[in-house]
């Protein structure tokens, strides 16, 4: 059959189908129909006002221009010690450590040290001092004795100290024979370097610009505007760029390039949405602000805000605690989950 015949075809059989229908029925089932497609014609051609109650109108197609999509980076530094022990967390470890005394058997110098050796008599020496006990932090506890079941420390003890713990194994670290294996006089005792300080130069005059503060928590890099509103590093994404290229080339153009950091992924983690502001005609007055941060890591380096590009004024190094009396409340409640607590 040809086309025109198949076409003529067609349209009988339509015509034939409409004829079994009569007018009446014809009116009623286009009804539906009509209705539908007049109260669409309604709605778009009268967009809803913000009210009270729905203080933004309907989301449509033409939402996309109300918001300015921005991207920017919560720069960390991660802890660089570990927290500080508890007086509970102490005095447990210390008890562990006398009952790993009462449970081992005797400790046997001789398969350590030479017999007659300058180690030896090292050992010997200090051996003597502790009261005839092995451990070195472990106070007068004789594991194997009458008494070895009074392991626990009373409430209120100092044994279990750090800093007396610390001050124990320094002394006992001293190299007490001299050269020719003998004891070595007080005035020749070498004393060995203290390790660094937990509490820092930084942290006793607060200079909150400073990485090497609060070593043992994590810091976030929030920088000052013109206005005096702080934040975190942020810009807006053009059409060529993914969120996280953005948000690299923000904290570059917000801090400089004189830092060592790493994006921890291309994921945001967290994010804040600013609504439009509407006038009583519902035209737009500002735009919304739809912004998504991306966690990174600083490893090397300090900020540069000279001849930054965004018109930054300071920047500051701050825990969680205190990023809560910089930041916006609303700002800071949209980033607070992704914050560990230490």
């Amino acid at each position: 059959m040809t086309a025109p015949g198949r076409g003529s075809s067609v349209a009988a059989a339509l015509l034939k189908r409409q004829a079994n229908v009569c007018a009446s029925c014809r009116n009623v089932q286009s009804r539906p129909y009509s209705a539908t497609a007049e109260a669409a014609t309604i709605a778009e051609a009268h967009r809803l006002k913000p009210t009270e109650s729905h203080p933004h109108p309907p989301v449509t197609a033409s939402s996309r221009a109300e918001y300015r999509i921005k991207s920017g980076t919560i720069l960390t530094r991660a802890p660089l010690i570990t927290r500080a022990l508890t007086p509970f967390e102490n005095a447990f470890f210390f008890y562990q450590k006398r009952l790993n005394e009462r449970l081992v058997l005797p400790f046997r110098h001789t398969f350590y040290f030479k017999k007659d050796t300058a180690s030896d008599l090292d050992w010997r020496i200090k051996f003597k001092e502790r009261g005839n006990i092995a451990a070195k932090e472990l106070g007068r506890y004789y594991a194997q004795g009458r008494n070895a079941w009074n392991d626990e420390l009373l409430v209120g003890s100092t044994l279990s100290n750090e800093e007396r713990v610390r001050d124990i194994l320094l002394k006992d670290a001293e190299l007490r024979v001299t050269e020719d294996g003998e004891e070595a006089p007080p005035d020749e005792i070498v004393p060995v370097e203290r390790p660094m300080d937990r509490i820092t130069e930084a942290d006793k005059t607060n200079d909150v610009r400073r990485l090497d503060r609060a070593l043992d928590r994590t810091l976030y890099l929030i920088v000052q505007r013109t206005d005096g509103l702080w934040q975190f590093p942020a810009e807006d994404v053009p059409t060529n760029e993914h969120l996280h290229e953005t948000a690299a080339r923000a904290l570059e153009l917000a801090a400089g390039v004189n830092m060592n950091t790493w994006m921890v992924g291309r994921v945001p983690v967290a994010h804040i949405v600013k609504h439009p502001e509407f006038n009583e005609d519902t035209s737009l007055k500002q735009r919304g602000e739809k912004i998504f941060f991306h966690k990174g890591r600083i490893m090397a380096g300090q900020v540069d805000l000279k001849n930054n590009k965004m018109g930054l004024r300071d920047f500051n190094w701050l825990t969680k605690e205190e990023l809560k009396t910089k930041l916006d409340e609303t700002y800071y409640h949209a980033v607070r989950n992704m914050m560990p607590s230490r």
